[in-house]
């Protein structure tokens, strides 16, 4: 499909830079810090809201915050082709990470607009609530709603540092719609894509400038306490100490081994998280916390590894008389870019002369989970150094722009 488009990337980049503002980061911009539900995040919301009603499109919200920007086709009760991510940032953080997928939607859809296009589909643009991890423990809370995979009693389980519950935080903020109500049916979007900053060097080191991903790495997380006993560092001679940090410490060295020495060569595992009890300098360390992020876009491997990280934390703690509790907050299942969005999304690349590569995405994202309720793709853009979750974030205005281009044309192709 030949269309002549022309991006406004200035004004993209304009918004991007307006939204990374609503933040209650203690470092200098471009830093970013957005979670969800706090004042920023909802001033956020507003801003969004307003360039949203802007372009002429119908926005609704659900119960969780989820929030549709509806750009009517020519035959509505077709269902629509989405597009969208998330808004919410991590402590000190940068400025593209999924903020892109929101704005940059929004660029296209105008994009498409300004060119005369006029869709048989309509085209939704979806901001997701709390892609991130950060407030509640459990990363895309929204899109895990929309697939059914949530519900409301499960909300009121998750709580924040403050032993807020998700539900209490949402109705304070504004969104009592029914959680039910938010479910969507398998087939309720013909297609879903998401825009991406690609959060890792290989566009770059390649000098390519878009990738098509083909499927998204299987999470795991898990929340290991080891507890041992404490008392005065001066005090209790070193044969007869249960050091809790000491036999954690020895746990995350050997998780890192057995990472490194898997057999897949996506798999990857982070502690990310401690935290020692009592903390005190002239103390020794009674119970530790510690976080695993485990992931791989084969299933097999990543239980794998998991199944043998928990057998090495569990001899290590016998070994040492601590006692070990070990919880798997989420262990999610890998996901597959639908063929005929890929192909779709190669299409688009070659209307707008671009080159690019297909990729697997080791971060996962809203897509993991959008799958469930749709045939689901995503593109990939550079980012500079392959950095992200940091304040020197940069993709350039021209990587931008060329991103927004093919997600038009692919938006264009899936709803006509």
């Amino acid at each position: 499909m030949k269309i002549d488009l022309h991006v406004d990337e200035k004004r993209c980049l304009s918004e991007l830079d307006r939204l990374s503002r609503f933040s209650s980061c203690d470092q200098p911009h471009p830093a970013v810090t957005r979670i969800v539900f706090s004042n920023e995040d909802l001033a956020a919301r507003a801003y969004l809201k307003s360039l949203y009603e802007d372009a002429g499109l119908t926005v609704r919200v659900d119960g969780v915050g989820n929030t549709f920007a509806r750009w009517i086709g020519t035959d509505d009760s077709l269902p629509a082709v989405a597009t969208g991510s998330h808004t919410d940032a991590i402590p000190h953080s940068g400025m593209y990470d999924g903020t892109l997928g929101v704005l940059g939607g929004l660029e296209a859809i105008r994009t498409l607009q300004a060119s005369g296009f006029l869709p048989t589909r309509s085209i939704e643009l979806v901001m997701i609530t709390s892609e991130e991890p950060t407030r509640f423990g459990i990363g895309c809370l929204g899109s895990r709603v929309m697939a059914g995979l949530l519900d409301e009693s499960s909300l009121t389980r998750l709580h924040d540092q403050d032993q807020h519950d998700v539900l209490t935080v949402c109705r304070q903020a504004g969104f009592t719609g029914d959680v039910a109500g938010s479910v969507l049916k398998p087939d309720h979007y013909h297609a879903w894509l998401e825009l991406h900053i690609e959060q890792g060097p290989e566009l770059e080191f390649k000098a390519l400038p878009i990738g098509i991903v083909t499927g998204i790495a299987a999470p795991a997380t898990m929340r290991v306490t080891v507890s041992g006993q404490g008392g005065h560092a001066g005090g209790v001679l070193m044969p007869a100490r249960r050091d809790a940090l000491c036999g954690a410490a020895e746990m995350i060295t050997q998780i890192e081994r057995l990472g490194r020495g898997s057999p897949s060569d996506d798999l990857v595992v982070t502690v990310g998280q401690i935290d020692v009890h009592p903390g005190a300098v002239n103390s020794i360390p009674s119970k530790v916390m510690f976080t695993i992020d485990l992931r791989d876009v084969h299933l097999t491997s990543r239980d794998q590894c998991k199944t043998e990280i928990e057998s090495t934390c569990h001899r290590i703690a016998a070994e040492r008389s601590l006692g070990i509790e070990i919880q798997t907050q989420n262990a999610d299942p890998p996901a597959g870019a639908d063929p005929m969005i890929m192909t779709t999304i190669e299409s688009a690349c070659h209307d707008g002369g671009v080159s690019f590569q297909s990729m697997v995405s080791r971060a996962y994202h809203d897509s993991l989970f959008m799958a469930q309720v749709a045939p689901m793709g995503m593109i990939f853009i550079p980012c500079r150094g392959g950095v992200s979750h940091r304040p020197d974030e940069y993709s350039t205005p021209e990587q931008i722009a060329v991103g927004v281009d093919v997600l038009a044309r692919s938006l264009a192709l899936l709803a006509s």
